[in-house]
């Protein structure tokens, strides 16, 4: 028999939480501050929170919160120091299919030539391009999380080959994804590179001034994860090299980027503001993991999408 439903506090406007409320009819929400002082007496196991944490976070840790939840995927930002044994969890994965779709996009783009295949006036000639594809092209993944797969489950749709390089050595969860031992190996033949790891201290440019040279020639950089992990000054010079020839980036460091950065002007780079996530409905998706979560809580039971402290992911 399934228990009470916890209480929660949310440091979230109350608007977001509209499907906690349908799916759970009489569940106390809570909504305390972002800053400043919380309200005196107050006690609740659940606190629902930003991925990046809060000024008063640890005061309303000290409410008996034990499990919190970031609403969103990436916790690189997150005030770890501030917890003390508490279960937390993320909103990983929630935003796999947006993202995988622009990844696509972008992989398209490149090989299609779009937009600089659009025209505009008469050209010198019809029926005549020189364009790329991705059918028989080889994908490279750093990472296999939520979005590493459904961006692989796509690709090899289209005919891609497609080789992973993950922290583990377990098999690959996507059948046809071939499980690399490191970067080298990955980059050395891939058409396309898409970085889906998370941001840690070990994976802090991961792509250096060393791992760019390895690149294929005239290949394709996409980085959806965070900036942290490119180094972007090695970047500049790799793209002078074509080693990758194009860089999409929808992460970049920091962000806001400030005017008159290089990246925004860069021919050889796409330049998008750590939007691939959206698409109808995704401010509500976001929420899924923890409506999902919620249950498991309330019924005893060991929390999915959890987040490792220690990692930091």
């Amino acid at each position: 028999m399934a228990g009470p439903l916890p209480r929660v506090l949310t440091q979230l406007p109350r608007a977001l939480l509209d499907k906690v409320s349908e799916t759970y009819p009489g569940i106390e929400i809570v909504e305390v501050p972002t800053e400043g002082p919380v309200p005196e007496g107050l006690e609740a196991e659940v606190l629902l929170t930003q991925t990046w944490g809060t000024p008063n976070l640890a005061e309303v840790l000290r409410c008996g919160v034990k499990w919190i939840h970031t609403y969103g995927t990436g916790v690189n930002h997150f005030p770890f120091e501030a917890l003390s044994g508490q279960v937390m969890t993320c909103s990983r994965g929630a935003s796999a299919v947006p993202i995988a779709e622009w990844v696509l996009a972008m992989m398209l783009a490149f090989e299609k030539r779009l937009p600089e295949s659009w025209i505009h006036t008469p050209p010198e000639r019809w029926n005549i391009a020189q364009l790329g594809g991705l059918h028989g092209g080889t994908l490279g993944l750093v990472g296999l999380g939520g979005i590493a797969q459904a961006v692989a489950t796509r690709a090899l749709a289209f005919g891609m080959r497609v080789r992973a390089l993950r922290r583990t050595v377990a098999p690959s969860p996507v059948p046809g994804v071939a499980i690399v031992s490191s970067l080298p190996e990955l980059l050395a033949d891939a058409d396309h590179v898409v970085i889906a790891a998370p941001a840690t201290s070990r994976t802090r440019h991961l792509f250096d001034a060393a791992a760019f040279p390895q690149m294929k020639p005239g290949s394709h950089l996409v980085n959806i994860a965070r900036g942290e992990l490119v180094d972007q000054e090695a970047l500049r010079d790799a793209l002078s090299e074509g080693r990758p020839a194009i860089a999409s980036l929808d992460t970049v460091t920091p962000e806001p980027l400030p005017e008159g950065h290089w990246l925004y002007s860069h021919p050889g780079v796409r330049l998008s503001a750590h939007i691939s996530w959206s698409m109808p409905d995704s401010y509500a998706g976001l929420i899924d993991p923890f409506v999902t979560n919620l249950k498991r809580y309330r019924d005893g039971e060991e929390l999915i999408y959890q987040v490792s402290v220690e990692e930091g992911y």
